[in-house]
Order: structure tokens, then C-alpha cells, then sequence
């Protein structure tokens, strides 16, 4: 069963959230501020569930930044009618319009835990010269450690976690950054290539373009 951390502001109530947490076979906590899991007895959250109904922009995003530094899935829920404004640059792992039923919140949360750790379980993915520390965040080629911002590590760790599946543009959108329709297919070609030129040098090749479809993870010939 997964604990999920729920944070909302002083006014905001969290009755729904907590409800649908409670449906889908999960448990959670609630709070103001992430300094409750500092606490010594405190349950680790598997994942935090931004409140966007009583959240500030400005406290969503720092809320955000401090999961990210704490290796912790962030998921965001917004309310339907506030669709429209949503801000894509919090860029949670995962968003939810609410009122969101059991069953999409427990795959959510799972598919946000994904692209933090990736597969349950795994904590190091290794192929040809190429090791990705799912624990640590870092990645080495040949001994040599690399530098990838956070969502070149997930685009990575997504890729690698499935060889010789093509992925497509859209596909990569959706489960990388976790919006399929607020953001252009560009910002994954760009991602790519950077990407590319971190991981990659001539004639050592791992992210396959798939021309007018996607891109596919290919582990190098020996």
C-alpha cells in the first residue's frame, strides 16, 4: 500500500483528495509544509500530491523544487474548471484533473513513481558501457560520470528501461513530462539531442531516431 504526502495551504481542504486516497486502497498525510517527513517515526511518503485547488503558483513550485531534491514523485491535482490556467512549468511527474476516480489515481501515482525510480525494484540499469544509478541520479559511460539535468535522466531511464521499443513523439510528451497537449513534440527532439550529446559519441550510438514516428533505445552492438 503507498503513502502519499498531500499538501495544501492554511484554508484549503483536502477532504477530497484524502477521500479518493483513501478509495483507491492508500493511505496519506496531510500538511501545510514537507517538514513532517523529517520527523523522527514519520512514515516515508512514497509520493507528494500537490492540492492546485488551494495552492498558491508560487508555493506549488517551491513545494515542487523540494521533491525534486528529495528524489520524491510529485503528482499535482487540479480542479477541472481551473484546467485552462494551469501553469505547465510546475511540471509535475504526473497531473490530475480533478474530481479523479480510484483507479486513475493509483495508476498515476505508480507512473509517477516510474519515472523517479524506474521499474520496482531495479535500482541500477546497466547496458553495454552505459550505467544509470536509479538511486543516486547519475549515470556513467565507460567510467565516465555524465551531468543530465532531471528530465534527460527520466527520458534516459525511460528509454533504457525498454530496448528496441519505439516510442513516439507524443508517447514520450505524455509519460516524460506528463502532458500530452500543453507543450510541443519540439521540446523532446531537443531534449534528445542533448541527451545524444551527453551519452553518445561516433560510432557508439543508444537513442535510435525512427524518422516520421519517434525514437527507440538501442544498445550497441558488441
Amino acid at each position: 500500500m503507498y503513502h502519499l504526502f498531500v499538501l495544501v495551504n492554511h484554508s484549503g481542504s483536502p477532504s477530497a483528495l484524502a477521500d479518493a486516497v483513501d478509495r483507491a486502497g492508500m493511505s496519506c498525510q496531510v500538511s501545510i509544509d514537507l517538514e513532517p517527513l523529517d520527523d523522527d517515526g514519520a512514515t516515508p511518503a512514497d509520493a507528494v500530491l500537490l492540492d492546485l485547488s488551494s495552492l498558491e503558483s508560487m508555493d506549488a513550485r517551491h513545494f515542487a523544487e523540494e521533491c525534486r531534491d528529495r528524489k520524491l514523485p510529485v503528482l499535482a491535482a487540479i480542479p477541472q474548471d481551473a484546467v485552462e490556467a494551469y501553469d505547465p512549468s510546475l511540471n509535475p511527474d504526473e497531473l490530475l484533473v480533478c474530481p479523479v476516480s480510484e483507479r486513475e489515481l493509483a495508476v498515476r501515482v505508480r507512473q509517477a513513481m516510474f519515472r523517479v525510480s524506474g521499474p520496482e525494484g531495479l535500482k541500477t540499469l546497466k547496458v553495454s558501457d552505459l550505467t544509470i544509478d536509479l538511486e543516486r541520479y547519475e549515470v556513467t559511460v565507460a567510467g565516465r560520470r555524465v551531468s543530465l539535468t532531471y528530465k534527460e535522466f527520466q527520458l534516459l531511464v525511460l528509454l533504457a528501461s525498454n530496448p528496441g521499443r519505439v516510442y513516439t513523439r507524443e508517447a514520450l510528451l505524455s509519460q516524460v513530462w506528463g502532458y500530452d497537449y500543453l507543450g510541443g513534440t519540439r521540446t523532446v527532439d531537443v531534449h534528445v539531442r542533448r541527451l545524444r550529446s551527453k551519452v553518445e559519441s561516433p560510432g557508439h550510438t543508444f537513442v535510435e531516431t525512427i524518422w516520421n514516428v519517434g525514437y527507440r533505445f538501442t544498445p550497441p552492438a558488441d
